[in-house]
């Protein structure tokens, strides 16, 4: 009869600090750590060594919902799991605990919680998404050479101005100049 905490954050940029200190404070005598993505494998690798560790009549302790899954079937799928092995569940911030009265109420919570994060989740990428579509910033390095710099590579290739020369005058790789010479004209496009 033990209670085990799970802290997790999405990058390893964040800090799991406060999430380990509310979860000793608890009373957990072990705490998993993790600092990866909602949806990245290593972060099934931590539940998987969660539930290999934890045994009929222990306890799950998590700060939020969310820290079980970003997704609202990965966070019912490891709540089942729990419940199959006999193992309770205690959510600190939303007054989660299927320790003391494992009703039905208290899944249709769980079950609304984890679809609200997962709501929550859906919009902060839509708004991303968005916010790159309106600054023109869609990701991926900027091209090095602008569209009249490689129509003029093409103009100049064409009259004979050889590859290695093109690539000095523009400061890039011989293989941007060959891939621009070779690539059709973005105007005509």
């Amino acid at each position: 009869m033990a209670l085990i905490g799970f802290a997790r954050v999405s990058t390893q940029a964040q800090d799991l600090e406060l999430q380990v200190k509310a979860l000793t404070d608890a009373g957990c005598i072990k705490i998993f750590q993790g600092k990866h993505s909602g949806k990245a494998d290593s972060n099934k690798e931590a539940l998987d060594k969660l539930k290999a560790y934890i045994r009929e009549g222990d306890t799950v302790v998590v700060t939020k919902l969310d820290r079980l899954g970003r997704s609202l079937s990965q966070v019912l799928v490891t709540l089942d799991d729990f419940q199959s092995q006999g193992v309770g569940f205690k959510c600190l911030d939303q007054n989660i605990d299927t320790t003391e009265h494992n009703d039905p109420m208290a899944k249709a919570m769980i079950q609304l919680l984890g679809m609200f994060a997962e709501l929550e989740r859906n919009f902060i990428v839509s708004r991303t998404q968005e916010g790159r579509k309106a600054t023109g910033r869609l990701g991926g390095r900027p091209p090095k050479l602008t569209a009249e710099q490689k129509s003029a590579i093409r103009h100049a290739f064409a009259s004979g101005k050889s590859k290695a020369e093109l690539s000095r005058q523009y400061g890039v790789s011989r293989l941007t100049i060959k891939r621009t010479v070779e690539a059709p004209d973005e105007k005509s496009a």
